[in-house]
């Protein structure tokens, strides 16, 4: 994983313009603007502070974050990099095993629209309620307050997989899943298994479990962008994007 900023690749560039709408002249072209946006996930901060020697205006730049966001262009182009990561690991397109979690991430103060407090982590904030493949791959996001509990909010996040991946056979979870969750699973998802696996009672500290290690891996890695080492947007649903953003630039990263 590339340790700073750097601009898109010719190589990286032709993989994402194929999930955009190039076809049309513009002023300033889609490629600056894709950069603009992972420029301010690496680095943070606001968009008003966005450099205008090396981008163009940020109403310009937030406008297609917006856009993307709200027309699907976004989970377009995360989908097209997680079935090509896969492909390039000589794996199937859509993944058997999935794994679903959730982060406790504190908020920016001015943050005040979905928060809560984590009573078992003593976190005042948000959470990002996540699935990953067995590779790490973010398929699916939701960020929620931090005091809803994880298994009323997990259909959310799995439910708009239904349909797309159709080798889904297991999901793994912890015990936070194991009353409403694995409901909801028995009554919708038709051959799909909620398998519940936690360290053991007696262990103290982190142990990685089977799969699951995978998911916590990613949340790690929220660490080194900016953006993410707590949670600065007014929405959720922003929150959101750029935990798909975060995805998109780490498998573009493996790209030489």
């Amino acid at each position: 994983m590339e340790s700073q900023y750097k601009r898109l690749t010719d190589s990286q560039w032709e993989v994402v313009s194929k999930s955009l709408p190039t076809a049309r002249k513009r002023k300033h072209s889609l490629r600056v603007i894709v950069d603009a946006i992972f420029y301010m996930l690496r680095v943070g901060g606001q968009w008003r502070n966005l450099p205008e020697e090396m981008f163009p205006k940020w109403e310009l730049v937030y406008y297609y974050f917006r856009k993307w966001q709200e027309d699907g262009t976004l989970e377009k182009l995360n989908w097209a990099l997680n079935r090509r990561e896969r492909d390039r690991l000589g794996k199937e397109a859509s993944p058997s095993l999935l794994s679903i979690d959730t982060q406790s991430v504190k908020v920016a103060p001015f943050v005040g629209e979905e928060t809560g407090v984590d009573g078992n982590k003593k976190v005042n904030g948000r959470k990002r309620h996540v699935i990953t493949d067995t590779l790490g791959l973010i398929w699916g996001v939701v960020v929620h307050s931090a005091n809803k509990a994880d298994g009323a909010l997990a259909e959310r996040v799995v439910a708009p997989l239904r349909g797309y991946l159709h080798r889904m056979e297991t999901i793994l979870a912890d015990a936070a899943y194991e009353k409403v969750f694995m409901e909801w699973v028995n009554e919708n998802l038709l051959g799909v298994e909620l398998e519940i696996s936690s360290k053991p009672p007696a262990s103290e500290g982190f142990v990685p479990v089977k799969w699951r290690w995978v998911t916590e891996r990613a949340f790690g890695i929220f660490n080194f962008f900016r953006r993410l080492d707590k949670d600065r947007e007014k929405t959720p649903e922003s929150a959101q994007s750029w935990v798909l953003w975060h995805n998109c630039q780490v498998i573009l990263n493996r790209i030489t």
